[in-house]
């Protein structure tokens, strides 16, 4: 199915406005101060926690990614990628917790991690969430525009520039507010979708019975759970997306966001579950397309399953499916950011304003958006940058968060360890083109190492001195509040 360019261009326009436009008028109206910009804090109630953290985490890679992942590691690929999901919001449940104990104050990861550990963990600390918020965006961007083509012959660039601007446009002025806002109008366009797309390619399969068929005669390893090509694939799925998405900001903004401890317990849990089935049906799509034996490549499975017998006004309402995935996701990166340039441009500049670090925050986002728009419109593939990122956040988190509750643990003991799991998964991580034998074995290394390295450290370089986690919540004010 191929629809035509000038009107597929118009409506994606037209959607676009539509998600930006109620962002940009609630903005106007909440006209706060930065620590509400970038904090929105003890502000949202249970049903807004669990629709912004639905619309964080379901972006427009749930089209892409579970079905790509069935197509190389069958059913333990997509229940890996699926659990690995779910893990995310229950981990950052005591995580977060603990954190709003400590720094009630607080606006995410990395203030914790400079005053907990020093500059040197903070530095690695800030550059890998930073480089994870650009991949993030730009294999977002990348993945919407690349829907957008298989609908029509629409330039990749044209599709990535109209969501970065309508997409910048209220993120600037409104911040996570906005965003927050803006996740639950997004999230009524999402569910219906949704459910429409995987009914749509329920019939579009001809059920479960011929892709059964295929699969046996085809492919039977992708069927069965014990296969080790399957397991190994799951396993890195797991490991990576579990330990990532412990470095999201994203999250951490709005573990302050919600109103209370209950209502943050209650969000993640029931975010954590809604992921689960969610992945595991876009996964399907993967198995359906190896076994139907159609044409194309794995990366759009879902699309050569779905499009050839859906109707018009389905293939139209595509597009605003994968504009509001997309838009939900990437609102939530940009404001992570933000957020981020505005609690360290605070500590660089110590004398500067409200009203000067809100600028900074609102412009050099603004300013980062032109490269990112670039690299999405080029179409390039960034999952190997993604695993790169994967493999810096799984080198780094247990030294990151084993410090929120061990006293004798210090910042040598965290930079040593990471190191060591970053040398470790580094030898055994693939080079670009390469095969992806060695993946599970690196990404194993770059987690457990530093777990053997800091057991080993702690007593061959005991603390100077225990840590006195009181001294966070003095240390960590809000933006307003005097010292």
């Amino acid at each position: 199915m191929s629809l035509d360019p000038v009107w597929t261009a118009l409506w994606l326009v037209l959607c676009a406005a539509a998600f930006a436009v109620p962002g940009l008028l609630y903005a106007r109206r909440q006209r706060d101060g930065l620590d509400s910009y970038i904090a929105a804090r003890n502000t949202q109630n249970t049903r807004a926690t669990v629709l912004t953290l639905l619309a964080t985490s379901l972006g427009t890679w749930i089209l892409f990614g579970p079905a790509q992942a069935a197509t190389w590691g069958g059913i333990s690929a997509v229940l890996g990628y699926a659990l690995g999901s779910l893990a995310p919001p229950l981990v950052m449940i005591p995580l977060g917790r603990r954190m709003r104990e400590l720094i009630p104050e607080g606006h995410g990861l990395t203030e914790f991690v400079i005053h907990r550990y020093g500059r040197v963990m903070y530095a690695f600390t800030l550059s890998i969430m930073l480089f994870y918020l650009f991949i993030l965006l730009a294999a977002s961007l990348t993945a919407v525009a690349q829907m957008v083509t298989l609908l029509a012959p629409i330039p990749l660039g044209l599709t990535a520039g109209v969501v970065m601007l309508a997409t910048v446009i209220y993120t600037f002025y409104g911040g996570l507010r906005a965003s927050i806002f803006t996740d639950k109008v997004q999230m009524v366009v999402i569910l219906p979708l949704l459910a429409l797309l995987v009914f749509f390619g329920w019939q579009a399969a001809g059920g479960a019975a011929p892709t059964l068929e295929g699969l046996r005669q085809r492919a039977p390893e992708l069927l069965d759970v014990t296969d080790t090509g399957g397991v190994r694939a799951g396993l890195t799925f797991f490991i990576a997306v579990v330990l990532t998405g412990l470095f999201y900001q994203g999250t951490w903004q709005r573990i302050y966001a919600a109103k209370n401890i209950r209502v943050l317990r209650k969000s993640f849990w029931i975010s954590g579950l809604f992921n689960l089935p969610v992945i595991v049906m876009m996964g399907l799509f993967g198995l359906a397309f190896v076994g139907l034996d159609l044409e194309g490549d794995g990366s759009v499975a879902l699309f050569s399953v779905l499009l050839d017998s859906v109707p018009l006004w389905f293939a139209l309402a595509l597009i605003p499916l994968g504009l509001a995935l997309v838009m939900s996701s990437a609102d939530s990166t940009i404001n992570a950011t933000s957020s981020i340039i505005a609690v360290d441009m605070h500590r660089l500049l110590p004398r500067a304003s409200e009203a000067t670090l809100m600028r900074f925050a609102r412009w050099l986002i603004v300013v980062a958006a032109v490269p990112i728009t670039l690299v999405a419109s080029q179409g390039y593939s960034v999952l190997y940058l993604f695993l790169l990122a994967d493999l810096l956040c799984s080198a780094a988190a247990f030294a990151v968060f084993f410090g929120l509750f061990n006293r004798r643990y210090d910042g040598r003991h965290a930079v040593i360890s990471t190191a060591c799991g970053l040398i470790a998964g580094l030898v055994m991580f693939p080079a670009p083109g390469a095969g992806t034998d060695s993946l599970l074995e690196s990404f194993l290394l770059a987690a457990l190492v530093p777990v053997a390295a800091s057991v080993v450290l702690m007593r061959a370089m005991p603390a100077r001195e225990h840590y006195d986690f009181a001294r966070l919540a003095t240390l960590v004010r809000r933006f307003g509040r005097a010292p």
